[in-house]
């Protein structure tokens, strides 16, 4: 029965089975390298959904309502960590605590909604080589390893499975806590 399948999903994402799951499978990342990037799914039918309580990191942007996944990925194209937030938040606003999850990354990769000084200079004072590629608006751009940076379509490569599973993409859970574990 659906509902007793869904108390199931529920217990075990409240006793955080999932999470350790994920720990698990990502247990043993090449940290050689790292790409960073986050991706935003639409949610149309939530804001009719009923009051749940918790937290559901949902939130409006130019791209309509939904959410932000924020990720991070190894060498090996493979999760290391993700955070999930609104949909109005900026690809950079969670960088810092996606780095915080790595004891040590040798280089850091990500498109341009990351190049800040202040994000930068901190990968810098980290000894993190920063492999962004400067906005087009900056007055004196930065020079970066354009060969490395093609290494960071295995980010673009993790999000693809996601988009292309239904419940997901669609945002079907309305709770952060179960669209996480999903």
């Amino acid at each position: 029965h659906w509902h007793t399948t869904f108390t199931r999903f529920a217990r075990w994402t409240q006793s955080g089975i999932w999470d350790r799951v994920f720990q698990t499978v990502s247990a043993d990342p090449d940290l050689e390298e790292v790409m960073i990037d986050s991706t935003a799914f639409a949610s149309t039918r939530m804001p009719l959904a009923p009051k749940k309580r918790g937290p559901q990191a949902l939130g409006r942007s130019c791209g309509g309502f939904g959410t932000q996944i924020h990720s991070l990925v190894d060498a090996l194209g493979n999760p290391i960590g993700f955070t999930l937030t609104g949909a109005e938040q900026a690809d950079i606003s969670q960088a810092p605590a996606l780095l915080d999850q790595v004891p040590s990354a040798g280089t850091v990769i990500a498109d341009k909604g990351y190049d800040a000084d202040a994000w930068v200079e901190r990968l810098e004072s980290q000894q993190v080589e920063a492999v962004i590629p400067p906005r087009s608006d900056r007055k004196s751009p930065r020079d970066y390893d354009r060969h490395r940076y093609k290494a960071r379509n295995l980010v673009e490569r993790f999000f693809n499975p996601l988009k292309q599973f239904r419940r997901i993409a669609t945002r079907n859970k309305k709770l952060a806590a179960h669209f996480t574990a999903m």
